[in-house]
């Protein structure tokens, strides 16, 4: 009998708590915002989707900049009916990619996805244990702990970040100290491609797209260079906002959410329990 629920019960830590304690096999599927699914091998995330998303490797290869968009047509014209595991020896061989950039690539990709997961709070999942991906898949095992408690920061962050840039249609400019901020800088490649396409009529959110940046990753990247005055907003992000140049305090603590309705501690643990006997017998 498969696992069922709804997240404003049992929210993605917790279920996820429950499948790396009782090390189970199959696949998590949550339907909110869009469809989304996740797989686990005993434990270890090894693969997942989100919505009506092109998960083949091909494009996981584009999105993570190993692969251009022609190299990603020809490889749909030209190599119809072939798995990811024979793309990925033939790309191999060709010496188009390596096997690590094709690890990375499916790592990154996933992971991203069960990081977007957490800051879903409304949606029904359904757990069906021993159903996996297809052999054709290429899957990564990843230690679920780690994604648990990354995935817990990024929505303690997002919250803050979110506060601080409200809109991804905003748009920034240089500083006219640039030249001397830009000697505090120390970017990775992404930061620095960031910075490389600002321009007062190109939107954060156009940025994010040409960099297949996600809306968490923009906002970190841009809210580092607001910091040490390198970009400003062409206009206020929102109403009450301090302008232009005006010294920016320490981000304040994101606010606390409506408080639950309370219930005893015997109860909790009880409901707790008994969903945890569920999934170890299913």
């Amino acid at each position: 009998m498969a696992l069922k629920g709804n997240l404003r019960d049992f929210p993605t830590t917790q279920i996820l708590n429950l499948i790396n304690l009782a090390r189970k096999t199959g696949t998590l599927t949550i339907q909110g915002r869009e469809a989304a699914s996740m797989a686990f091998r005993e434990g270890k995330l090894i693969d997942a989707s989100l919505g009506k998303e092109t998960d083949s490797l091909a494009h996981i290869l584009q999105r993570s900049g190993k692969l251009s968009t022609e190299q990603v047509r020809i490889i749909e014209t030209r190599a119809t009916g072939i798995s990811d595991k024979q793309l990925g020896h033939l790309l191999v061989r060709a010496g188009h990619v390596t096997q690590s950039d094709i690890i990375q690539s499916v790592r990154h990709y996933v992971l991203e996805i069960a990081y977007s997961l957490f800051a879903w709070a409304e949606g029904f999942f359904r757990f069906d244990a021993d159903q996996l991906p297809a052999n054709s898949r290429i899957t990564i095992p990843i230690d679920l702990e780690n994604v648990i408690l990354e995935g817990s920061r990024r929505l303690n962050e997002q919250a803050a970040l979110q506060r601080e840039i409200p809109s991804l249609e905003a748009t920034l400019r240089f500083s006219e100290q640039r030249e001397m901020r830009a000697r505090q800088l120390n970017l990775t490649p992404a930061e620095w491609r960031v910075a490389a396409q600002i321009a007062p009529q190109r939107s954060l959110r156009q940025i994010a797209q040409a960099n297949n940046l996600d809306e968490f990753e923009i906002r970190r990247i841009v809210y580092g260079m607001l910091q040490i005055g390198f970009v400003e907003f062409t206009q206020s992000p929102r109403p009450g906002a301090r302008p232009n140049g005006a010294a920016r305090g320490p981000a304040a603590a994101p606010p606390l959410p409506p408080a639950a309705p309370q219930e005893s501690g015997a109860a909790r643990r009880s409901v707790v329990m008994r969903l945890i006997d569920r999934i170890r017998g299913l």
